[in-house]
Protein backbone atom coordinates (compact mmCIF):
# COMPACT_ATOMS: atom_id res chain seq x y z
CA UNK A 1 0.00 0.00 0.00
CA UNK A 2 1.41 3.45 -1.01
CA UNK A 3 1.83 6.16 1.45
CA UNK A 4 -0.41 9.22 1.07
CA UNK A 5 -0.76 12.68 1.80
CA UNK A 6 -3.27 13.95 3.99
CA UNK A 7 -6.48 15.68 1.76
CA UNK A 8 -7.59 18.01 4.06
CA UNK A 9 -6.58 21.21 3.82
CA UNK A 10 -6.35 22.31 7.46
CA UNK A 11 -7.26 26.03 7.90
CA UNK A 12 -6.08 28.20 10.82
CA UNK A 13 -9.66 28.73 11.01
CA UNK A 14 -12.19 26.17 11.25
CA UNK A 15 -14.96 28.42 9.70
CA UNK A 16 -12.74 28.59 6.63
CA UNK A 17 -12.72 25.35 5.93
CA UNK A 18 -16.39 24.82 6.27
CA UNK A 19 -17.47 27.66 4.38
CA UNK A 20 -14.98 25.96 1.60
CA UNK A 21 -16.51 22.72 2.01
CA UNK A 22 -20.12 24.38 2.03
CA UNK A 23 -19.15 26.44 -1.58
CA UNK A 24 -17.55 22.56 -2.96
CA UNK A 25 -21.34 21.56 -1.61
CA UNK A 26 -23.34 23.62 -3.39
CA UNK A 27 -22.10 22.51 -6.81
CA UNK A 28 -22.16 18.83 -6.65
CA UNK A 29 -24.94 18.37 -4.24
CA UNK A 30 -28.16 18.22 -6.14
CA UNK A 31 -30.71 19.14 -3.79
CA UNK A 32 -30.32 21.43 0.18
CA UNK A 33 -26.46 21.43 0.49
CA UNK A 34 -27.08 23.54 3.20
CA UNK A 35 -29.29 20.53 5.13
CA UNK A 36 -27.64 19.89 8.36
CA UNK A 37 -28.69 17.69 11.70
CA UNK A 38 -29.32 19.17 14.93
CA UNK A 39 -29.19 17.25 17.58
CA UNK A 40 -30.84 18.68 21.33
CA UNK A 41 -31.58 17.43 24.70
CA UNK A 42 -35.17 17.18 25.77
CA UNK A 43 -36.69 16.19 29.16
CA UNK A 44 -34.57 12.94 30.63
CA UNK A 45 -31.49 13.93 29.36
CA UNK A 46 -33.02 12.41 26.23
CA UNK A 47 -31.26 13.18 22.51
CA UNK A 48 -33.01 14.21 19.95
CA UNK A 49 -32.48 14.75 15.83
CA UNK A 50 -33.67 16.43 13.01
CA UNK A 51 -32.76 18.01 9.97
CA UNK A 52 -32.87 21.41 9.50
CA UNK A 53 -31.60 23.84 6.69
CA UNK A 54 -28.55 26.56 7.66
CA UNK A 55 -28.53 29.76 6.34
CA UNK A 56 -25.50 31.66 7.05
CA UNK A 57 -22.24 30.70 8.42
CA UNK A 58 -20.84 33.70 9.99
CA UNK A 59 -17.05 34.23 11.47
CA UNK A 60 -18.21 32.74 14.89
CA UNK A 61 -21.46 30.98 14.24
CA UNK A 62 -23.96 29.16 11.87
CA UNK A 63 -27.72 30.24 12.01
CA UNK A 64 -30.62 28.49 11.33
CA UNK A 65 -34.73 29.58 11.59
CA UNK A 66 -37.30 27.76 13.34
CA UNK A 67 -40.42 28.22 15.67
CA UNK A 68 -39.49 28.39 18.76
CA UNK A 69 -43.02 26.39 20.36
CA UNK A 70 -41.51 23.09 18.56
CA UNK A 71 -39.43 20.34 20.18
CA UNK A 72 -36.14 21.73 19.20
CA UNK A 73 -36.93 25.49 20.80
CA UNK A 74 -38.34 23.85 23.66
CA UNK A 75 -35.27 21.54 24.17
CA UNK A 76 -33.33 24.56 23.62
CA UNK A 77 -34.54 26.38 26.65
CA UNK A 78 -33.69 23.75 28.64
CA UNK A 79 -29.88 23.05 27.55
CA UNK A 80 -28.31 25.28 25.19
CA UNK A 81 -25.25 22.46 24.11
CA UNK A 82 -26.00 21.51 20.88
CA UNK A 83 -24.78 19.25 18.24
CA UNK A 84 -24.63 19.61 14.20
CA UNK A 85 -23.63 17.17 11.64
CA UNK A 86 -23.43 18.36 7.80
CA UNK A 87 -22.83 15.02 5.48
CA UNK A 88 -22.20 15.04 1.77
CA UNK A 89 -22.40 11.98 -0.10
CA UNK A 90 -21.62 13.10 -3.39
CA UNK A 91 -17.96 14.94 -1.82
CA UNK A 92 -17.59 12.39 0.52
CA UNK A 93 -17.35 14.26 3.24
CA UNK A 94 -18.59 15.11 7.31
CA UNK A 95 -18.51 18.18 9.71
CA UNK A 96 -19.56 17.34 13.20
CA UNK A 97 -19.94 20.53 15.59
CA UNK A 98 -20.25 20.82 19.08
CA UNK A 99 -21.45 24.31 21.01
CA UNK A 100 -23.76 26.44 22.60
CA UNK A 101 -26.85 28.04 20.79
CA UNK A 102 -28.34 31.40 21.32
CA UNK A 103 -31.56 33.04 19.75
CA UNK A 104 -31.09 35.85 17.47
CA UNK A 105 -32.72 39.39 18.12
CA UNK A 106 -35.95 40.44 16.43
CA UNK A 107 -34.40 42.62 13.61
CA UNK A 108 -32.47 39.87 12.55
CA UNK A 109 -35.32 37.10 12.86
CA UNK A 110 -37.63 39.77 10.69
CA UNK A 111 -35.22 40.32 7.98
CA UNK A 112 -35.00 36.65 6.95
CA UNK A 113 -38.63 36.47 7.30
CA UNK A 114 -39.10 39.15 4.86
CA UNK A 115 -37.08 37.70 2.69
CA UNK A 116 -38.91 34.28 2.37
CA UNK A 117 -41.70 33.78 -0.44
CA UNK A 118 -45.22 34.39 0.81
CA UNK A 119 -46.12 30.93 1.00
CA UNK A 120 -43.47 30.10 3.26
CA UNK A 121 -44.70 32.96 5.26
CA UNK A 122 -48.19 31.62 5.26
CA UNK A 123 -46.72 28.17 6.36
CA UNK A 124 -45.11 29.67 9.57
CA UNK A 125 -48.79 30.91 10.66
CA UNK A 126 -50.30 27.21 9.47
CA UNK A 127 -48.70 24.80 11.74
CA UNK A 128 -48.90 24.88 15.46
CA UNK A 129 -45.13 23.04 14.83
CA UNK A 130 -45.09 19.52 16.78
CA UNK A 131 -48.38 19.83 18.46
CA UNK A 132 -51.00 16.92 17.65
CA UNK A 133 -52.77 17.30 14.11
CA UNK A 134 -55.83 15.36 13.90
CA UNK A 135 -55.56 15.46 10.03
CA UNK A 136 -54.47 17.58 6.98
CA UNK A 137 -57.09 19.00 5.96
CA UNK A 138 -56.93 20.82 9.27
CA UNK A 139 -53.47 21.97 8.52
CA UNK A 140 -54.65 22.66 5.01
CA UNK A 141 -57.58 24.71 6.22
CA UNK A 142 -55.46 26.83 8.65
CA UNK A 143 -53.57 27.76 5.65
CA UNK A 144 -55.98 28.68 3.31
CA UNK A 145 -57.55 30.97 6.49
CA UNK A 146 -54.37 32.54 6.63
CA UNK A 147 -54.03 33.27 3.04
CA UNK A 148 -57.62 34.92 3.52
CA UNK A 149 -56.62 37.36 6.36
CA UNK A 150 -53.75 38.44 5.11
CA UNK A 151 -54.41 38.72 1.64
CA UNK A 152 -53.36 42.11 -0.36
CA UNK A 153 -50.89 42.67 3.13
CA UNK A 154 -47.81 41.89 4.58
CA UNK A 155 -47.27 38.77 6.23
CA UNK A 156 -46.07 39.92 9.78
CA UNK A 157 -43.86 37.20 11.46
CA UNK A 158 -44.91 35.43 14.70
CA UNK A 159 -43.14 36.00 17.39
CA UNK A 160 -42.41 32.40 17.97
CA UNK A 161 -40.40 32.26 14.48
CA UNK A 162 -36.79 32.92 15.55
CA UNK A 163 -33.65 32.64 14.17
CA UNK A 164 -31.18 31.14 16.15
CA UNK A 165 -26.83 31.06 15.35
CA UNK A 166 -24.76 27.87 17.06
CA UNK A 167 -21.45 29.43 18.61
CA UNK A 168 -19.03 26.19 17.98
CA UNK A 169 -16.50 25.10 20.58
CA UNK A 170 -15.45 21.93 18.31
CA UNK A 171 -15.15 21.21 14.87
CA UNK A 172 -14.80 17.91 13.38
CA UNK A 173 -14.11 17.28 9.46
CA UNK A 174 -14.58 13.83 7.89
CA UNK A 175 -13.26 13.01 4.96
CA UNK A 176 -13.72 9.46 3.02
CA UNK A 177 -10.76 7.54 2.23
CA UNK A 178 -10.42 3.90 0.68
CA UNK A 179 -10.15 0.83 2.56
CA UNK A 180 -11.68 2.87 5.44
CA UNK A 181 -8.62 4.66 5.99
CA UNK A 182 -10.67 8.09 6.66
CA UNK A 183 -9.30 10.95 7.34
CA UNK A 184 -9.97 13.09 10.51
CA UNK A 185 -9.28 16.45 11.90
CA UNK A 186 -10.26 18.00 15.40
CA UNK A 187 -10.40 21.68 15.97
CA UNK A 188 -11.22 22.94 19.51
CA UNK A 189 -11.19 26.09 20.75
CA UNK A 190 -8.72 27.20 23.98
CA UNK A 191 -8.81 30.11 25.61
CA UNK A 192 -10.27 31.83 22.12
CA UNK A 193 -7.58 30.40 19.86
CA UNK A 194 -8.74 26.87 17.68
CA UNK A 195 -6.13 23.99 18.19
CA UNK A 196 -5.78 21.34 16.09
CA UNK A 197 -5.19 17.69 16.14
CA UNK A 198 -5.54 14.22 14.06
CA UNK A 199 -7.78 11.38 14.94
CA UNK A 200 -7.50 7.74 13.58
CA UNK A 201 -10.64 6.95 11.48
Amino acid sequence: MKSGKSKINKKKNPFTLLSSWYEEAIKKESKNPNAMALSTVGSFNRPRVRMVLMKEIRKDGIVFFTNSESHKGKDIIRNKNVSLCFYWKSMGKQVLIGGQIRKLGNKESDDYFFSRDRFSQISAWASMQSRPLQGREILEKRFNDYLKKFKGKKVPRPNYWNGYCVYPKNFEFWLERPNRLHERVEYKLKSGKWTTKILYP
